[in-house]
């Protein structure tokens, strides 16, 4: 079976170092935990050179501090040199859950104030750093990627804002609401990531009686603008593949958007067969629940929700109601960005674990080796279904 790791033929760009903002201490310690690991059972003649200095370490995350005033007014703060260093800042623009005082008062996070400690981390980076790699799971204003109208670009305008103002040299994001936005930076490395495999992967472990054949189970987009990772999906599988459009009304603005009249659905007869809902986010999630109610009324057998990003921005009272009326199975999001305890805790809900994954992406690109082969897990997903026993 192939896997991940390789024999590094390079030596590495730079001492390694993890910066973890606020929110992201649980993401980067089990991926500090994994490469401390590996380099430590690493065999090379190598490690002790020079060019190898700082390479097995006890730990790899860099001490940092994002202290408030007052006034809600922050900084940013190093306890220790990363001259020379090869950077990987790993942030979560999503993590509500963090608050802070300001004139006393409680205030939670928002993208805005997570993108600010972002500035702040590189700040204090001072250019001494040999590179900066973000790694932002989620892209930050992210859905705000293109002009219809007089409105702002805000995503392009923090890209252009990292990479050509502060020096960031790498950008790695999961499943990019629309990964044209690296227009805005060509000359900068900017890595879409799909979790595809991980997905999988959690599926066949989580959920029995699964048949991977045109006959048993169908990818759905929700969606004309999910249709490009829902044909990967449905090719590495072998299984066919329907979607979702949205009919809206161009009449009114409802919370920043035309509001949805209904759902039509294109695609073949799904009754019976297991329906996998893959889309990049869940938002309120009424969308999805859409969805999945259209297909169960389309006959369709179990439903499985796939989501890079479970928001529940509106909480998760509608999905415990639906889950308890049958309309869905199993929902797997990811641990990119903040998951609250209540969410964690749901029997429908399953966690997908991308730690390892990034640790992966991490000590290659240290080495200054190519990722395009943990970029494309065709080979991943095929061996996984036949160790599986769901292909011969």
């Amino acid at each position: 079976m192939p896997d991940y790791t390789q024999d590094f033929t390079t030596i590495p760009y730079g001492p390694l170092g993890i910066v973890a903002l606020p929110g992201c201490e649980e993401l980067a310690e089990k991926i500090d935990r994994y490469i401390v690991k590996w380099r430590a059972q690493k065999q090379s003649e190598h490690k002790n050179s020079i060019a190898f200095a700082g390479y097995e370490r006890d730990s790899y995350l860099i001490n940092t501090g994002f202290p408030r005033f007052g006034t809600g007014e922050g900084k940013g703060t190093l306890s220790e040199s990363v001259r020379g260093y090869d950077i990987f800042i790993v942030a979560d623009m999503f993590n509500y859950g963090l608050t802070y005082k300001m004139y006393g008062q409680t205030v939670p996070m928002s993208p805005d104030e997570h993108y600010a400690n972002l500035k702040r981390a590189i700040s204090a980076i001072g250019g001494k750093a040999h590179r900066i790699t973000v790694i932002m799971p989620m892209l930050y204003e992210g859905r705000q990627h293109k002009r219809s109208s007089r409105e702002s670009l805000d995503c392009a305008i923090a890209l252009q804002e990292l990479c050509l103002n502060m020096g960031v040299d790498n950008i790695i994001t999961f499943d990019a609401h629309d990964p044209r936005v690296q227009n805005a930076i060509p000359l900068k490395g900017f890595e879409n990531v799909q979790p595809v495999y991980q997905m999988i992967k959690a599926l066949v472990n989580h959920v029995d009686n699964l048949h991977f054949d045109n006959d048993h189970m169908m990818v759905i987009s929700p969606d004309e603008g999910g249709m490009g990772r829902c044909i990967y999906y449905s090719t590495v599988l072998g299984v066919e593949l329907g979607m979702f459009y949205k009919r809206r009304d161009y009449t009114r603005v409802v919370n920043g958007r035309n509001p949805i009249l209904q759902h039509e659905f294109l695609g073949s007869n799904v009754e019976g067969k297991d329906v996998l809902i893959v889309d990049d986010m869940i938002s309120s999630g009424e969308s999805m629940l859409e969805v999945a109610g259209k297909l169960k009324e389309l006959g369709a057998a179990r439903i499985f929700i796939f989501s890079a990003f479970g928001l529940f921005c509106e909480g998760l009272d509608s999905f415990d109601k639906k889950y308890a009326e049958g309309l869905f199975d199993k929902v797997f999001t990811t641990n990119l960005v903040y998951r609250t305890p209540e969410l964690l805790s749901r029997e429908w809900y399953c966690e997908v674990d991308m730690s390892k994954y990034v640790s992966y992406i991490i000590d290659t690109l240290n080495h200054d080796m190519s990722v395009s082969h943990l970029l494309n897990p065709a080979d991943k997903i095929d061996a996984l279904l036949r160790k599986k026993g769901y292909k011969a």
